[in-house]
């Protein structure tokens, strides 16, 4: 019982609406009834106030009790409201009164028979006439309602029980519907979660007409399925690319190999160092994964020490001014102004630089100029900035640069453009240093990337 979401859920709601009701109908009838009571209990005191003021009156005009129009208004509130007086003077006796009536009329057939357990009440007032007592009038009327006081309390709450019923069919009406609609939308993420597990990464779940809370999970569901797809094309891409590196380089040295077994070639030295080209082609392929590989380890631990950004510049240069003077490109050294100190992990740093110079080196033709330089505009951060002339990038392409094998140029020569690897180990070593990388290009512009890195180690 209540195993599943919606039936505890129509539970919940229908118990809630319950005891809501069942208190408000409660209130309601013994509120009105309690009201009903105490007007009727003031219109019976008027009543009384009326025949005594109209008793003293008389007397203070006559002298002496008249029946005329007492006895009338007695006789009225006898016959209609069941209400009865008895009038005594001063002395005791009695005048006039109606509380004969009731067994004179039940003779007669005229009213209804007295129940065994009425009870009847009786109040005494004082008259006076003349700051003189002359007398007192005995109130007599049944305790509880009459006959037409409980006929119309009885209709109202007939009223109240209709309205009762007709509220708890409305109430499990809509209960019923709302819980429907909610766990609507929980059972589209739930068939959509089970075609996720089947791997349909197509999957989507539709947001309309879904409540906000629902919405935010479903949205959450295809990023998620979104992600996942992306991952699979990456992994399929990143498969096919892997193949299509390893096969060239392979391909060739098995020609090379089959050359020499069949004796078409002559091992000459040069034929022997193609051989070995195409064999530290492979090499550079294995260790530039192992790289990858080695930065994207979630449990990867950064030896962080205290830099100098103007240190690591000078380094740079050291490093890299033969390789740029040998293709004939200027590589420009803008000094900080001030002293900038980091927290970073400094082989890992030269290494993020390092592939990011190289790519900017391979792409930058003879004559032109790459430039490095220091920010430090963004708040809690030091940048580094490389800048280049080269061929630059399409729009479209730098979203997608720091992705395993990717080119926006299919036309470049693997030789030349590298294994596609240097940019996603650059990413994955940011992330680990929880930096960010912000890159902009323009075709035969050139392309600019700034590397942030926090100033504060965590």
């Amino acid at each position: 019982m209540f195993q599943t979401l919606r039936s505890r859920i129509l539970f919940y709601l229908l118990l809630s609406s319950m005891i809501g009701i069942l208190f408000v109908s409660f209130f309601m009838q013994w509120g009105f009834e309690e009201s009903f009571t105490k007007y009727l209990d003031r219109n019976r005191e008027k009543k009384i106030d009326r025949i005594i003021t109209e008793i003293e009156k008389g007397y203070q005009k006559n002298g002496h009790f008249t029946r005329d129009p007492v006895f009338g208004f007695l006789h009225e509130h006898a016959m209609t409201d069941q209400l009865y007086f008895d009038l005594y003077d001063n002395r005791g006796q009695l005048q006039m009164g109606t509380s004969n009536i009731v067994g004179y009329l039940n003779s007669l057939g005229l009213t209804e028979p007295e129940p065994n357990d009425e009870e009847w009440h009786s109040a005494s007032y004082t008259l006076r006439a003349n700051n003189k007592v002359i007398g007192k009038l005995v109130a007599i009327y049944p305790i509880g309602l009459i006959d037409d006081e409980y006929n119309f309390l009885q209709t109202i709450q007939l009223y109240i029980y209709a309205a009762v019923c007709l509220t708890i069919l409305l109430s499990i009406l809509f209960s019923m519907l709302f819980s429907k609609k909610l766990i609507a939308g929980l059972n589209k993420v739930s068939f959509a979660a089970n075609e996720l597990q089947q791997h349909n990464l197509s999957i989507r779940i539709p947001l309309t007409g879904l409540p906000t809370e629902v919405k935010q999970l479903a949205i959450s569901f295809n990023n998620l399925a979104e992600s996942l797809a992306k991952g699979e094309m990456l992994r399929k891409q990143f498969t096919g690319d892997l193949a299509h590196e390893l096969r060239t380089p392979l391909a060739t040295l098995r020609s090379q190999i089959e050359a020499y077994q069949d004796g078409i070639w002559e091992p000459t030295p040069a034929r022997l160092q193609s051989s070995h080209e195409e064999l530290m082609r492979l090499v550079r392929l294995v260790n530039e994964l192992e790289k990858l590989l080695a930065a994207e380890n979630p449990q990867i631990k950064l030896e962080k020490v205290e830099v100098e950004a103007g240190g690591v510049l000078a380094a740079l240069w050291e490093m890299f001014v033969p390789l740029f003077k040998q293709k004939g490109v200027h590589l420009h050294i803008l000094e900080p102004n001030q002293e900038l100190i980091f927290p970073t992990d400094k082989d890992r740093l030269m290494q993020i630089l390092s592939n990011v110079l190289n790519n900017a080196l391979k792409y930058t033709p003879e004559g032109k100029n790459v430039t490095i330089s220091i920010l430090t505009e963004k708040e809690g951060y030091v940048g580094f900035k490389i800048e280049d002339e080269g061929s630059g990038m399409a729009e479209d392409d730098i979203p997608h640069i720091f992705e395993r094998f990717y080119r926006g140029d299919k036309s470049r020569d693997r030789k030349t453009g590298g294994a596609g690897i240097g940019l996603s180990i650059v990413k994955a070593l940011m992330e680990a240093h929880k930096g960010m990388i912000k890159v902009k290009s323009r075709i035969n512009k050139g392309t600019s990337i700034i590397l942030w890195f926090p100033v504060e180690d965590d």
